[in-house]
């Protein structure tokens, strides 16, 4: 895995753990700003990985070690950010339970 691909990984979850509650209107669309890239991040990742499959397979100059590299990249961007949503869902779970 690249340092780059490390950093685009750490720079996500930053931007998801920065997330405040949406106290009014305007934050909320912050938020959703922040979930929307992680996403368009994952998708991205993703068809960068498929891209790099389709060309080595068709015989392109794709070696074999960089179209590893970008499907794991994919595979842990996409664990990365399911976790982060469990977590999420767990936590909103939680607080749906919680008596007032």
């Amino acid at each position: 895995m690249s340092v780059s691909s490390i950093a685009s990984i750490a720079s996500t979850l930053n931007a998801i753990a920065s997330a405040t509650p949406a106290t009014s209107p305007a934050q909320a669309g912050d938020f959703s700003s922040i979930l929307k890239s992680a996403i368009n991040e994952v998708e991205k990742s993703h068809a960068s990985a498929d891209t790099s499959v389709r060309n080595f397979l068709s015989g392109e100059n794709e070696e074999i070690h960089s179209t590893v590299l970008a499907t794991q990249k994919a595979e842990l961007q996409f664990e990365l950010f399911m976790q982060a949503r469990n977590k999420a869902v767990s936590a909103y779970q939680e607080i749906m339970k919680m008596q007032v």
